[in-house]
Parts: C-alpha cells; structure tokens; sequence
C-alpha cells in the first residue's frame, strides 16, 4: 500500500502504484520472496557425553623431520665456524681445495658422460669442451693466487688442448688484483721485525734527508706486487712483495693440484701425474725469494763472463740486505718492454751517443723535492712519485728508442740460446713482460732480463744430449735423433722432432706425413671430430711412452722455445731463430768446460761442416722474407706456424691463430 499523500490526484496516484509495482519485480522477484517455516519442534544444543566420545589419537610429531632439522642445523654451525677458521687462520686454503675437487669431480663426470660422437648431455663436443674450459677458467680466477700461476703454465701449453680451451686459457695473462698497503705493511714487519719506514730509510712526511715510497703497487701479478722505492743514498728500487696469503695457500694449492692430476691420470688412462712432482717443485721454488735472488745473481754472473753477451745483456742488482724470503729488492729499471713494437723503432729523439735512462746501470735523476711534498700532501695512499722519465721521446712525444727489431730479436735469442746449450741455466718464463730494452750509447740495443723466480736446472748430460739433438735435426742425422729420442722414453721422434723445431721435420721415416695423408673415417662432422681428439690423446702416449726415461727438464725447455718463437713472430721474423739456435747448439759442444780436449776437437770439425749447411735455412728465410716484403706473407715464423697447423690438424689438435705469442 501507498501511503496516502495530501495533494495528489488521481492520476498521480495511478502513477505511483505502476512505478512501485515494477520496482518491486525488478529488485525483490517472489522466488526470493518466498518465506520458509520451521516445523520441528525447538531442542536446545546438549554437549555429548565424555564417557560417550572415541579415545583421543596421539598428536602427530613428526620425529623425522624434527631429526634431519636438528642436523642441518648443526650442520650449517659447523660450516659457519670451519669457514671462518679457514678464512681467519688458512687464508681460505681449505675452502679453495674444497671447491677445486667439487669442480674436478663435475667436470671428469662431464667427459666420462658427454666424451663420445653423439653426447647425451651436451649438444656437441665442441660445447662440451667450452663450458668446461669456463668452469675451469672461472675456478682458476676465483681461487687466484697460485692457482693463476698454474693457469699462466697451462695457457703456454695450450696448443695440445681443444680449441675452446686455447682461447679461454689466452686471458689468464691479465694483472691481477693488488693487496691494500696494511698487507704489504705486514708482510715486511713479519720478515724485517720492522716498519717498512725502519728497513727501506723512507719518510712518508716529505723528510728530505729520507727516501721515499709508494704505497700503490707499479704492477700486480698472481703471487707477488712491485712498489717503487728511492733510497736514502738515492738509489732507486724496485720491491716486490709477495701477497700476504700466498704463504698460507701454497702448500694446499700445489697438493689439491696434485690430488686432481692423480685422479685424471687413472681415470683417463693419460700421462700426466709422472710430471707433477717436478712442476709443483718448480712452483713452490717461485714462491721462494731468496731462490729468486739466488738466480739473478747467478745469471749476472754467468752474463758477464761471456764475451758474446756482455754488455748487450743486463741483469738488474740484487739488494741482499734488504731482501727476504717474501720481500726482494733489486734495481728498478727504466726500459720498453718487448711488446711495445712502436717505441722500439721511433725514430730517437736523444742526443747522439747518449743512451736511454739507466742504460748499462747509469744512475737515474732524481725527483724534485717540492713535487714530492706536494703529491704526499695530496694524495696520501695513491701517490705518484717516480718521475717521468720519457724526455727521449722528444717534446711532441712521437720519438722511440730508434733500434733495430733484428739487433734486438738477435740479442734474445742468443741469451735463450746460450742459457739452453752452453750453461743449462734456462730461465722459463721469457714472455714480452718480463724483458725490457734500452738504447745504449753506441745505438745498439741492451737487453734487461727480470723476474728470476722459475729456472731449471740442466744436467750436463741432457745438456750435451740436448745440443746434438739439436744439431742432427738440422743436418737431418735421423740415427742420432732416433738414439736421443729413444733414450728419451718418446716413441714419436717425428712428432717430437716437429714439436721442438716449431716446424714440421721433413727427416725421419715418414710417419709425420703418413698421419697426414690417414683419412678420417667418421660420416659426420661429430664422429670426425671425436676422432680427431682420439688421435691427439694416442699421440700423446705415443710421444710419452716410457714416463720413467722423459727428462722433465723438457716441460719447461719448450715453453721457453715456444716464448721465444712467439716474441719472433710478434715482431715480424726479423731474424732466422732456427738457424740462430742450431748454431748455438753446435757451437756449445765446442765450447762446454766440461767436455774432453778430444771431444772439442771432433766436434769442432763437425761445427765448421754444420756452418756450411746451415747455409741452407738463409735461403729459405730471406724467400720468406722477400714475399713479406712485397706483401704477399707474414714472414718466417707465419709460414712456420701454418704449416704446423696442418702437421698438429693431423693429430688431432687445432692450433688456432696466436697461440704462438708470447
């Protein structure tokens, strides 16, 4: 019902009971409207009776998951506290181990699955070896230390590794990082017994009457840091310092590396782990400054006794009294370093007959006092305080060292050479890095030697060995290198001949060029290239056949070869390095003190005879070197290397461009 509203008619009111009649269909519709009744009678609720309910089931526990909680807890607390001792007491020696197995574990299981034509898990052999060569890589940049060290020693010999292995082991020659100065501040007062300020005589006040240091290191490598340091007297100082938890790490390290190549030996039935004990030797010896001291002092001597290198080589003074097992003092040296093609051959810019700062160990100007307060004052941990010594440039600084790459090619490979054949003394790490050049008075180059830390030590023996090696490769005597090789325990003489010379060796009986003419068997590219790789593994047992008779010596004689064939290459073959070295080889058994007055004299006659030979190699070298002039090559060492692609593809390894370089 309408209530009834005083003022409205009748028509109005008709209105009003339509527009209530269609509200109500739409909002309220008699389906909902609908009104239920409840027809049982009301009961109130009654709780059931105690006595009447089922006995109670005994709550759920679950003890299992409450045991395995109680043990990953204990877990997690035990390796919470065991990696902060590792870290507060081993230098994360322990963790760095651990991390190494857990890899080497990972990547064996990898090839033991995926090493096969058609892998299961991987989408190739090729993808296979990259993801293991990152793994690898990745490991060796986060464990650092030493463990670049090894990865420096891999990446020389890379050629015998996959492809994807060569390139990812080319960029382990890079700086490392270097230690904040409270290291180095450490490692000096747990040596010295004193401040860095008491053992060097620096003042970091600007004293005038005290040297000075920089606490920013010049370089950084994988085990050790250089500062540059003048002394009171003036004299100015390179001092290299090695990282404070290098110490902690080496023991682990070299044994984890031990531990893995053992393993990798048994499970792939390769010959590694018989030339373990001698590399980790020579590792451990690098760590060892005073080794290093030992054998800079022992190659200056040796230098300076020979006509045919003193004064064309320097080697920088060693300053004993301020030198430890982990802190060396020597000579700081101002030079270029190999690699700077550009300002070796600038045109100079000097005075005639005036040599480059500190040649032939002239002493270097000093700093200006006030600069040095100043640079102090505004700058108190990365200060610059050396000068700069580049005035030979000229004042527009387009000026070089004006030499001659074939003085300078020549001077180094008759160092290498000397060191190999005539007193066995080899240093084993000549890349471009560690060698500087400076122009001496007469326009000649002079060759400075650093880094003495890796030498091997040759028996007089394998020397003499070594020598006629060499020399019968040369004149093609395949009986004696037969005998050499034979004796060496290598089954191979063709390979290894191949291997040493940096080219493929002609002589022999043929297997060399037999292997290359083999066809591949294999349908597809995947089969191929397993078969490839099969081929270079059975090539190596081929060459190490008997790993009781191989001199070990060798591991380290071809990588100083190989740096030396690569320095050659990078600077455009200006030399014959082949010819050079034969002719070293030759010579020592002429010259060596501790062969008989007969045994001089037969090889003397021998010598004159292998001069007339050697002959030969000029032809070949200044063909090469007319077609590089002309523009149609790269020079000796290019077509050496392309031929030995073709030699190496043969067995199995694919040297790809640049492994050569030093």
């Amino acid at each position: 019902m309408i209530p009834f509203a005083p003022g409205l008619c009748a028509r109005c009111l008709r209105r009003s009971k339509e527009t209530t009649r269609l509200s109500t269909k739409t909002y309220f519709p008699s389906s909902q409207c609908r009104r239920f009744l409840q027809t049982q009678h009301f009961q109130p609720f009654a709780p059931p009776n105690p006595a009447s309910l089922p006995k109670a089931a005994p709550p759920k526990t679950y003890p299992r998951l409450r045991k395995w909680s109680r043990r990953l807890v204990y877990l997690a607390l035990i390796t919470g506290v065991l990696y902060g001792l590792d870290r507060r007491y081993y230098a994360s020696s322990i963790t760095r181990s651990t991390r190494t197995f857990a890899l080497g574990l990972l990547v064996a299981l990898d090839y033991k699955i995926n090493f096969r034509p058609h892998p299961p898990l991987a989408p190739s052999i090729e993808a296979l070896h990259a993801r293991n060569a990152e793994r690898l890589a990745a490991l060796l940049r986060l464990n650092g230390g030493l463990y670049l060290k090894i990865g420096q020693a891999i990446a020389m010999q890379s050629a015998v590794l996959p492809p994807e292995f060569q390139k990812m082991f080319a960029k382990m020659f890079d700086d490392a990082p270097q230690n904040d100065w409270k290291d180095v501040e450490k490692v000096i007062q747990e040596d010295f017994g004193k401040t860095p300020e008491e053992v060097f005589g620096i003042s970091f006040s600007g004293d005038p009457d005290r040297g000075i240091m920089e606490r920013t290191a010049r370089a950084s490598a994988s085990v050790a840091q250089v500062h540059w340091v003048r002394l009171p007297n003036g004299e100015e100082v390179a001092v290299k310092i090695q990282k404070r938890e290098i110490d902690q790490q080496v023991g682990w390290d070299l044994w984890a590396f031990k531990v893995v190549t053992r393993i990798y030996t048994y499970w792939f039935d390769l010959p590694l782990y018989s030339m373990v004990p001698f590399i980790t030797e020579r590792l451990q010896l690098e760590t060892d400054f005073v080794n290093e001291a030992n054998n800079a002092e022992q190659m200056a001597k040796l230098v300076a006794g020979e006509p045919r290198l003193r004064g064309r080589v320097y080697v920088p003074k060693v300053y004993r009294e301020l030198s430890s097992k982990r802190v060396m003092t020597a000579e700081w040296i101002e030079g270029v370093r190999l690699w700077d093609k550009e300002n070796l051959t600038k045109y100079w810019e000097g005075k005639w007959r005036q040599g480059s700062p500190g040649c032939g160990g002239a002493p270097l100007d000093p700093p200006r006092h006030a600069e040095v307060v100043e640079t102090m004052r505004n700058h108190p941990i990365d200060e610059k305080l050396k000068p700069n010594r580049d005035w030979w440039k000229g004042q527009d600084a387009r000026g070089g060292l004006g030499l001659s790459l074939k003085d300078v090619m020549q001077t180094m490979i008759d160092l290498f050479s000397a060191q190999m054949f005539l007193w066995g003394f080899v240093h084993c790490d000549p890349h471009p890095g560690n060698i500087f050049i400076r122009r001496l008075p007469s326009g000649k180059p002079e060759l400075v030697l650093i880094d003495h830390g890796l030498y091997v030590q040759m028996r007089p023996e394998f020397r003499h060995q070594y020598s006629l090696f060499w020399k019968s490769l040369m004149t093609f005597d395949n009986k004696t290198v037969g005998e050499i090789t034979k004796s060496w325990g290598i089954n191979n003489a063709d390979i290894f001949a191949s291997a040493t010379l940096m080219r493929p060796y002609t002589g022999g009986d043929g297997s060399t060029n037999a292997s290359l003419r083999e066809p591949l068997t294999g349908k597809e590219q995947q089969e191929r290239a397993y078969e490839m790789q099969q081929k270079m593994r059975k090539g190596i047992k081929g060459i190490l056949s008997d790993e009781t008779k191989w001199p070990q010596e060798l591991i380290f004689i071809g990588r100083n070869l190989r740096i030396v064939q690569g320095n050659n290459q990078f600077l455009g073959s200006p030399v014959n390095r082949i010819k050079i070295t034969g002719n070293w080889a030759s010579r020592s058994l002429v010259d060596s003190p501790d062969l008989s007055f007969r045994e001089k004299a037969r090889n003397l006659g021998s010598h004159i005879l292998f001069k007339f030979v050697m002959l030969g190699s000029d032809f070949y070298f200044y063909a090469t070197k007319l077609k590089q002039v002309l523009g149609f090559g790269g020079g000796m060492e290019d077509d050496l290397e392309l031929q030995m692609k073709k030699v190496a593809k043969g067995f199995g390894v694919e040297l790809n461009h640049g492994v050569f370089e030093g």
